[in-house]
């Protein structure tokens, strides 16, 4: 099977053993591993990525297609975003990265106007939908959105890569 579209999901910053700290070399390594399998992605084939814009893994993945996109312009960025609000409460650093990505998406598409009980599951469901492929940075854990993204995904037979964020080892789940 060819592989022409992939989604993203992963820890939010607060589950990382770095937290808020871009700076941590944990967390430039995790970047770095992030930006190598998506750079393969793309040699391979993948042209169109979906992010759900989530603060922490979302964002990174989302920023580093639209690196990859000013040397490719066949690469394609998609939000799904849960609903409009989603970065009211984060820091303006985090803002302002969210509002820089939105403004260079080739898609946004909001499951809600306003925020409901359920529309980051529902988020996470269409980002598995629309594409054939999940890359997921992922600790492991049974808990979470990240852990119940993976399993919609291994549900509905889409291919799954994980990457972990600690080890940075890649694995196929």
């Amino acid at each position: 099977m060819e592989y022409k579209t992939c989604s993203f999901t992963g820890h939010r910053p607060q589950k990382l053993a770095w937290r808020y700290n871009e700076t941590d070399e944990r967390c430039a390594a995790l970047k770095a591993a992030l930006k190598k399998q998506i750079t393969t992605l793309a040699e391979a084939g993948v042209t169109d990525f979906y992010s759900g814009g989530a603060d922490g893994v979302d964002c990174w993945a989302a920023l580093i297609v639209l690196e990859l996109r000013k040397k490719a312009p066949t690469l394609k960025l998609h939000l799904i975003l849960p609903h409009e609000g989603q970065a009211d409460k984060w820091s303006n650093t985090a803002k302002e990265r969210y509002r820089s990505i939105l403004e260079q998406a080739d898609s946004v598409e909001y499951v809600s106007r306003e925020y409901y009980d359920g529309c980051m599951l529902d988020r996470n469901h269409r980002l598995v939908e629309a594409s054939s492929l999940l890359l997921a940075v992922y600790n492991g854990e049974w808990r979470g959105g990240t852990a119940a993204t993976v399993r919609y995904a291994q549900k509905l037979q889409k291919k799954v890569l994980i990457l972990h964020p600690v080890s940075l080892q890649m694995t196929k789940a």
